[in-house]
């Protein structure tokens, strides 16, 4: 099982950037993605969450409007586009991919990172 991020960066205050997370090795179509963050001493925090199919999207409520996730199962990878990006939004980002049934699978990317300075 992997799950590989990139697309982080260093960007200037306001602008944007997309992060990807390719998957394999398990039936990704089957399983609900999320973007999760985590600044320098403290714990990851949840940004945003799509079901398996695509139809359900949350998102934490200060990034609703500027952060948008999407998947494209055909090709086994979860984006997440970020507009409007603020110095508060510089952190590591990763990817999850979660499926709850009789057994709980829940897997980890290693993570990429995102600087938002001038």
């Amino acid at each position: 099982v992997q799950l590989v991020e990139s697309g982080g960066d260093l960007v200037q205050p306001g602008g944007s950037l997309r992060l990807s997370c390719a998957a394999s090795g398990f039936t990704f179509s089957s399983y609900d993605m999320s973007w999760y963050r985590q600044f320098p001493g403290r714990g990851r925090e949840l940004v945003a969450t799509i079901t398996s199919a695509g139809g359900i999207r949350h998102y934490r409520d200060s990034e609703k409007g500027r952060f948008t996730i999407s998947r494209d199962n055909a090709k086994n990878t979860v984006y997440l586009q970020m507009n409007s990006l603020k110095p508060q939004d510089t952190a590591v980002y990763y990817c999850n991919a979660v499926r709850v049934g009789f057994i709980r699978y829940d897997y980890w990317g290693q993570g990429t990172q995102v600087t938002v300075s001038s």
